[in-house]
């Protein structure tokens, strides 16, 4: 079987590069066959991702971030579009900041066990998101999760912070987050035939797991239910978001009286008052959106990971 690995070389400020002659030293001791790839632009993963699909490829690796994996999914998707009846298997070799991504898909998060798992070759079909609006009206797919609101806008601080890596970054841009981000939107949130209207401070919609490298914002989600977990969170003041940080990073929110879940296939969410700022797997859909519509692929690719999430 041959293996198309994409590396962002600037994934986790420059690891990615950094990384390539580890990867290829434990891809060859596993006797892999291979091909690896910078990319060099802005969506060039998800252009060499589809290319690869459409040469057969057995298995195409991101070998990144989130925003990596989201690409190389993309690309598979597009492929998938375009007629190609063999789509290849995904996997992740985690060299990125968040890896939410990794994690959700049930992919390690060091590059030893993520080269002995693609040579194990295990996988499992799992479903794939899709949003259309912002800066996508024509859709995006998406793996792990889109965020709308509080945590889309502790996503972009994060990114301005130089300085730190990894989750203690997305904890020091959440709490620079409360005092920037206090005012919730009114979104009108429509879901599999229902209709829930609200001031929102936040609206997770996700496929797997974790967000911002160490949030659980769906702990019972799984990729291959065929449903989004959906975790809204009600406006509060400042001291309550303190509060509920740690619940979130332990996944104990569920039950708070301004927390609430839900589970669907479909859902929009509007904005009736104010603007949505949003991303998905890390990478940004808007700023000041006004409507996002979400769908649940179910049952799109096959993955490689340890096990089902």
């Amino acid at each position: 079987m041959n293996y198309k690995i994409i590396v962002n070389p600037i994934s986790g400020r420059g690891e990615g590069e950094q990384s390539i002659p580890h990867i290829e030293q434990l891809l060859q001791g596993h006797g892999l066959t291979y091909d690896l790839v910078r990319t060099e632009r802005p969506w060039h993963a998800a252009d060499l991702a589809q290319q690869a699909a459409t040469s057969g490829y057995g298995v195409v690796v991101a070998a990144g971030g989130d925003g990596t994996a989201n690409e190389v999914l993309n690309g598979l998707m597009r492929a998938k579009a375009a007629g190609v009846e063999h789509l290849p298997a995904m996997g992740i070799l985690a060299v990125g900041r968040g890896n939410d991504f990794a994690f959700s898909m049930g992919a390690p998060e060091n590059l030893e066990e993520g080269c002995r798992l693609l040579a194990e070759g295990r996988t499992h079909k799992v479903d794939v998101g899709r949003v259309a609006g912002g800066l996508y009206p024509q859709g995006r797919y998406f793996g792990n999760g889109a965020g709308i609101g509080f945590d889309a806008v502790v996503g972009f601080e994060a990114l301005k912070l130089t300085w730190l890596h990894g989750f203690p970054s997305y904890i020091v841009a959440a709490l620079k987050t409360i005092f920037l981000y206090f005012r919730a939107p009114v979104v009108r949130i429509e879901y599999d035939g229902q209709t829930l209207t609200r001031a929102c401070l936040m609206v997770s919609v996700m496929n797997g797991r974790r967000l911002g490298g160490g949030f659980m914002m769906a702990p019972e989600g799984r990729t291959d239910d065929g449903l989004f977990d959906v975790c809204i969170a009600a406006q509060v003041s400042r001291a309550r978001v303190f509060a509920l940080l740690p619940r979130f990073m332990k996944g104990t929110q569920a039950g708070h009286p301004a927390i609430q879940f839900v589970r669907a296939r479909n859902l929009t969410v509007t904005a009736v008052e104010g603007v949505l700022p949003a991303h998905t797997d890390g990478e940004t859909l808007c700023t000041d959106g006004k409507q996002l519509v979400l769908e649940l692929l179910p049952q799109q690719i096959e993955f490689v990971s340890r096990s089902a999430q």
